[in-house]
């Protein structure tokens, strides 16, 4: 069983949990456990099998007891608790615990007082009006919950990324031992990196289908065989996902490879460039009449059109094949490119890994440095600190910065953006950190010119160094608060503030559209892990994902920038407050800030 499965387990079992009214404690443990197992990157299944069952209490967040149910997964395929707290809950409930502002205590009293129990009943109470007579339910609130089950509705059966391509990968290295495979590809929304996915199609070069489709049939997490055959077969793995397996021979793999990357926009407009050349395009190849003339490779495809190999994460039909033929494509920013991540958490607050643990494993990465960002007191769940645990934080990372060399320690905060604007922290603490994220986690709901002036507010902070997740979003659970992106693109480049593409990979935020339309607005961004553990700091590439296709190159991320650059570009708006300081709260004035190590 995959590291994703069994965190998909853990996260059912905290949903069922929370819908029976169980310790938060409870529910948190098994989260915090899912959230490890997904940042995993060995398979837990190889090191039970190389070290025992003991070793996985050496994982954050893993108890004696959580790693007796990870071996009763593995062993079994199955776990009890799961079986007895799906007897007593309807399964429907999970699904409608995840519609926008209803969550499990919600969904469990309209369970009770109205007998709602699947998102479609939930929907159809809430146009009848029904749902107002339930106490704490208002016209306002059903309106939201309306719209969040007509949202779900249109993105049912789509999984994230991240978590597609983790039940993706393993399934890959299985079909590259298939006998005859010359060449095995993703395709599809998954190749062009979107950050959901339908069904996943992954291509293969054969002469010879059969083999393949033989050793596909042996992968142990099929749920069930869709279609069997010689050039394709469709099966649905054990989490839903389905995947649909094309082999095709090697003189028509890069066509095909082309053809099923799509997106089906892109790809008719290719066509019709290559009817304009007299030529036809599809999944077999590049034909002048019936000769085929091209298809081998994918860049045959572009090259029969007059234009250049495009990237897969631009071809939208957005401009990207006007730029190929002026030769003007950017060159796009690669993972390799980051030299420090921006957004990291500790045990200070929500972290699961310590300072020194979250610091070594940056430097092991090649970073030239990092930002540690635990959060302010508003976020009461996650431990928030206040001045005096900032200062005990800031003696911390001054001993470690004299322990460990090699890599620029900058001690920062992610902090709360409060509801008229204002920042939850002092400004004579504020004066004192490195790099400040501001963030909106409360009060989401407010109209959006009302939280466009919330967040500029806040951007008018000379401490603020970068806007954290900007739309607040929660991929498939929270929709993004309005928002004046242009208005504030803008103002972010006038202001020098760094506008976050966060990389975890439930949020991605920014997304594409709104990442390219910052950067023509000649914002400056960063992209960071928001990472709570070691295991999380890989979420980075996700996060490249999302500025590739928002045409990012590296000059227009900060952090690919050396740190001698990259300290001075934060500096600016510091040296600008202390010549003209500016007061917005009864707090102290700022302290003399001290240069990072």
């Amino acid at each position: 069983m995959e590291n994703i499965e069994l965190a998909r387990i853990f996260e059912e079992v905290a949903d069922l949990l929370e819908i029976q009214d169980e310790s938060p404690f409870r529910v948190r443990a098994y989260r915090t456990a899912a959230r490890t197992l997904t940042a995993l990157v060995a398979p837990v299944a190889g090191l039970v099998e190389r070290e025992g069952p003991g070793a996985l209490t050496a994982l954050p967040g893993i108890g004696k007891d959580l790693a007796g149910k990870i071996v009763e997964l593995l062993g079994t395929g199955e776990l009890a608790m799961l079986k007895e707290l799906t007897a007593k809950t309807p399964e429907s409930l999970v699904e409608m615990m995840r519609i926008p502002s209803l969550g499990p205590k919600r969904a469990r009293l309209l369970y009770d007082k109205l007998g709602v129990e699947t998102v479609d009943e939930l929907e159809q109470a809430a146009r009848s009006g029904r749902l107002v007579g339930v106490r704490g339910f208002g016209e306002k609130l059903a309106a939201t919950i309306l719209d969040g089950c007509v949202k779900r509705r249109a993105t049912a059966g789509r999984a994230r990324l991240a978590d597609a391509e983790a039940q993706v990968e393993p399934l890959l290295r299985h079909l590259r031992a298939a006998h005859g495979a010359l060449a095995v590809e993703v395709a599809g929304s998954l190749r062009r990196r979107k950050e959901t996915v339908g069904d996943v199609d992954i291509l293969v070069s054969a002469r010879h289908g059969e083999p393949v489709a033989s050793r596909l049939m042996e992968y142990p997490d099929i749920e069930r065989v869709l279609a069997r055959g010689a050039t394709k077969c469709s099966v649905v793995l054990r989490s839903g996902l389905q995947i649909d397996v094309r082999i095709v021979p090697p003189e028509s793999y890069g066509a095909a490879l082309h053809y099923f990357t799509g997106s089906k926009a892109h790809n008719i407009s290719i066509r019709t460039l290559g009817v304009s050349r007299g030529l036809k395009i599809n999944e077999y190849g590049v034909f002048r009449g019936d000769r085929r003339i091209a298809g081998q490779a994918e860049e045959d495809v572009f090259r029969a059109v007059g234009l250049p190999w495009i990237p897969p994460e631009l071809r939208e039909d957005a401009g990207e094949i006007e730029a190929a033929r002026e030769r003007r494509l950017p060159e796009l920013v690669e993972v390799g490119a980051i030299r420090g991540d921006l957004h990291v958490h500790t045990t200070y607050t929500d972290g699961r890994d310590a300072l020194a643990a979250m610091v070594g494993a940056c430097k092991a990465r090649g970073y030239d440095y990092v930002a540690i960002t635990d959060h302010t007191q508003a976020i009461r769940a996650a431990g928030g600190l206040d001045a005096s645990g900032f200062r005990e934080q800031a003696r911390a990372i001054e001993e470690l910065r004299r322990t460990i060399g090699g890599i620029t320690i900058l001690h920062g905060a992610e902090v709360d953006i409060l509801e008229d604007g204002a920042l939850d922290l002092d400004d004579a603490t504020l004066a004192t950190l490195d790099y400040v994220v501001a963030s909106v986690h409360s009060k989401l709901t407010m109209p959006e010119p009302a939280m466009t002036r919330r967040v500029l507010r806040a951007l008018e902070s000379p401490f603020v160094t970068a806007l954290g997740h900007p739309t607040g979003r929660l991929l498939g659970k929270r929709e993004p608060y309005a928002l004046d992106i242009p208005q504030l693109a803008r103002a972010a480049r006038e202001l020098g503030v760094l506008l976050e593409i966060d990389a975890q990979p439930e949020r991605l935020d920014l997304c594409d559209i709104h990442i390219r339309l910052s950067r023509e607005a000649g914002a400056k961004l960063v992209v960071a892990s928001d990472a709570h553990a070691v295991g999380e700091l890989g979420f980075m590439r996700h996060g490249i994902d999302q500025a590739r296709r928002g045409w990012c190159t590296a000059a227009d991320i900060a952090n690919t920038a050396p740190v001698a650059e990259f300290l001075e570009l934060i500096g600016r708006r510091r040296r600008a407050a202390s010549a003209a300081p500016r007061s917005r709260s009864a707090s102290a004035a700022p302290a003399r800030r001290r240069a990072p190590a």
